[in-house]
């Protein structure tokens, strides 16, 4: 039904077809070794926790998730997160330290004196 066909035998590669696999795998090469130094020192969309706004990263169920806020939310976020125990919060609460949004110490009382 089918006929066999003979492939003709390729060609032997020239020194030219191999330069050029060599110069555009190291040009794929040097290109991968690039975005993975970007992606390894990019701190992403928002930056860091800093002055204010505080940035978390966070797993969730659909992989991770990032939270964001600045000024009164995200002192709100960060209230939020010294007040709970969660693995959120947890999360959280190094990230508002970073932004300077560390919790209230609370005013020390005077020491009553004693007796009387």
């Amino acid at each position: 039904m089918y006929r066999k066909t003979q492939q003709p035998q390729p060609e032997p590669l020239t020194r030219r077809d191999k330069r050029w696999l060599a110069a555009l795998g190291a040009v794929v090469l040097a290109a991968a070794a690039a975005l993975g130094i970007w992606i390894a020192v990019s701190p992403g969309q928002y930056g860091r926790s800093h002055d204010g706004c505080v940035t978390v990263t966070a797993a969730s169920s659909t992989g991770g998730a990032v939270l964001h806020e600045c000024g009164a939310r995200a002192v709100a976020m960060c209230h939020s997160a010294f007040r709970h125990d969660d693995k959120l919060s947890l999360l959280t609460r190094t990230q508002c330290r970073l932004a300077g949004l560390g919790p209230a110490s609370a005013p020390s009382s005077p020491a009553a004196p004693s007796g009387g």
